[in-house]
C-alpha cells in the first residue's frame, strides 16, 4: 500500500489518511461526487518538467457536470472558479489561506500539509504545527477556510494534480494594493518558510520557521 510505504519513507512529519480523525479540524471528504471526467480532463494537460503550475480557471472544468455541483453545493451558488495546480513538489516551503473554504480534486494520489490558522502567532508559526494527509486519486476534499495550505506534493517521479475550486477571483492579482503585508493576491494570504528564497525574493513574506518538510516516496 502507497500510504504505508509514505509513511515507512517519512519519519519527520506523521502522515496520516485523509479519513483519519486527525483531518476532522482542517476540513471534510465529500463521498459520491463522480472525478472521472474532471480526471480525464486534467490528465491531458502536461506537466512541467520541473516546478508546478497554477492556473485559478481552466475552462474545460467549469464545463462540467461537477462545476455545476461544486458551485450549487459547495459553495451555495456562489460565483466560484475550477482551477488546477500541477507538476513536481516534495516540500511544505509555505503555507496560504482564504476567507473561504477550497475544494480540491485529487486527480493523482497526493499529499497535503495542512496547519491552522490560529497557530500563526503575529506573522509566524513553527512547522511542527503542521500535519501531512494522503489523498488517493479521485478523493474530493473541502479544506476548510481556517486550514493553511499550499502546494500539494507529488508521491511519484510522475507529479501531481490537484484541482482547485474557488471563489470567483481568488489567487488572481490584486487590483488595490493591502496594507496587509500577507496579502499576496486576492483572496490569498502566504508566509514563506524562512529557507524559501524564491518566495522571499518575490515579495511574499518569511513566517514559517524549523523543519522544511520533505514528502519522500
Amino acid at each position: 500500500m502507497l500510504l504505508n510505504k509514505i509513511k515507512e519513507l517519512n519519519s519527520e512529519i506523521e502522515i496520516f489518511d485523509i479519513n483519519d480523525k486527525e483531518f476532522e479540524t482542517f476540513g471534510r471528504v465529500i463521498n459520491g461526487v463522480n472525478t472521472d471526467e474532471i480526471i480525464a480532463a486534467a490528465k491531458k494537460i502536461q506537466n512541467p518538467k520541473s516546478g508546478s503550475s497554477y492556473m485559478p480557471s481552466v475552462e474545460a472544468f467549469e464545463g462540467l457536470d461537477i462545476a455545476k455541483t461544486i458551485k450549487n453545493d459547495c459553495f451555495g451558488s456562489m460565483p466560484t472558479q475550477i482551477g488546477y495546480c500541477w507538476g513536481h513538489n516534495n516540500f511544505l516551503n509555505a503555507t496560504e489561506w482564504h476567507t473561504s473554504s477550497e475544494i480540491n480534486v485529487a486527480v493523482t494520489p497526493l499529499v497535503l500539509i495542512l496547519g491552522h490558522v490560529w497557530d500563526i502567532k503575529d506573522g509566524n508559526i513553527n512547522s511542527k504545527k503542521f500535519k501531512a494527509f494522503y489523498l488517493p486519486s479521485g478523493t474530493v476534499v473541502e479544506v476548510y477556510a481556517t486550514s493553511l495550505h499550499f502546494c500539494p506534493c507529488e508521491v511519484s517521479e510522475a507529479g501531481f494534480g490537484c484541482v482547485v475550486a474557488l471563489p470567483k477571483g481568488t489567487n488572481t492579482d490584486l487590483e488595490t494594493p493591502s496594507g496587509d503585508k500577507l496579502i499576496f493576491r486576492k483572496n490569498k494570504w502566504i508566509i514563506a518558510h524562512e529557507e524559501n528564497e524564491a518566495l522571499k525574493a518575490k515579495g511574499v513574506a518569511s513566517g514559517i520557521s524549523g523543519i522544511n518538510y520533505e514528502i519522500k516516496y
